[in-house]
């Protein structure tokens, strides 16, 4: 079995759980971009002491910064899109919505990478739009009784957009660039980021206790450490379109935990989501 796979596989667990953790901030009332600058920070202060311990070489600075900022802004504004959307729409909903980032991602891979989708690769990719497919049309009958189609819609359209263009800056990243020194300045930038939209924008936005804030702030950081890192190993040695799709399936690890959590309804289309979320991850291995 290939390393970039298992190592996808990885990034797919820790991701997944660090996702579900937008839920419990959505939950909690948390203000999303003081829990997203708080998550940022984290990675920051870990990447930036495992680059100096290491001793590895950063590579052409000008690359690093353009895609360090790039990345961090698109980012910062995919997670807090993303805890938004969370607020008008039910979590088995909004995190496979999310997911349509990847047909831009696997165009790419295709037109500027040249990368070759092996038969069972396109049978995967398939299975990966039957699930956002099935699960796209509960959107409309599954409104929170305090939310808004509308409004959860436009955050998902963001989410798409900002996650796009994420993970296409991480790949360009993986090949040229040191992984931990992207990280740190990535990370660092999005702090800030996340900063200056807390300050216009993020008062009112959630009324829970900071301190639940920071908390939830610091895990989903620790977990972003370790599974953003398998991603980048991934991406410096496999294919971006099966690493992404792979990757890209996270949102399942959020629905199952906020089903099991938070009791959460497993319709139908969410089982039938969840049996074809599998298949897909089994056939893009090969």
């Amino acid at each position: 079995m290939d390393s970039w796979y298992l190592l996808s596989v990885v990034a797919l667990l820790l991701l997944g759980s660090q996702r579900f953790l937008y839920k419990v901030a959505a939950e909690k009332q948390c203000g999303s971009a003081l829990t997203t600058a708080v998550f940022m920070a984290t990675v920051t202060v870990l990447s930036t002491v495992v680059f100096f311990a290491s001793g590895e070489a950063a590579g052409d600075l000008t690359s690093l910064l353009v895609l360090s900022l790039v990345n961090s802004a698109s980012f910062a504004f995919a997670t807090i899109a993303h805890i938004e959307a969370l607020r008008h729409l039910p979590a088995g909903i909004t995190f496979p919505l999310t997911r349509l980032s990847l047909v831009a991602v696997i165009a790419v891979s295709i037109v500027y990478f040249g990368e070759r989708l092996a038969p069972l690769q396109w049978l995967g990719l398939l299975c990966a739009f039957a699930v956002v497919f099935v699960l796209g049309r509960e959107a409309k009958s599954h409104v929170r009784t305090d939310g808004s189609l509308r409004a959860g819609i436009f955050f998902i359209v963001i989410c798409i957009l900002c996650g796009a263009l994420a993970t296409i800056s991480s790949k360009l990243a993986a090949e040229s660039i040191s992984k931990f020194g992207f990280m740190a300045l990535s990370y660092l930038f999005g702090t800030g980021f996340s900063l200056l939209i807390e300050q216009k924008w993020g008062r009112g936005k959630g009324t829970g206790r900071p301190a639940a804030a920071i908390g939830i702030g610091i895990l989903m950081g620790v977990l972003n450490f370790f599974g953003f890192y398998a991603f980048l190993v991934a991406l410096a040695d496999g294919p971006l379109a099966s690493i992404a799709l792979i990757t890209g399936m996270h949102f399942v690890i959020a629905i199952l935990l906020s089903v099991l959590i938070y009791r959460e309804q497993l319709s139908w289309r969410r089982g039938i989501g969840l049996a074809l979320t599998i298949l897909a991850i089994f056939f893009l291995k090969h």
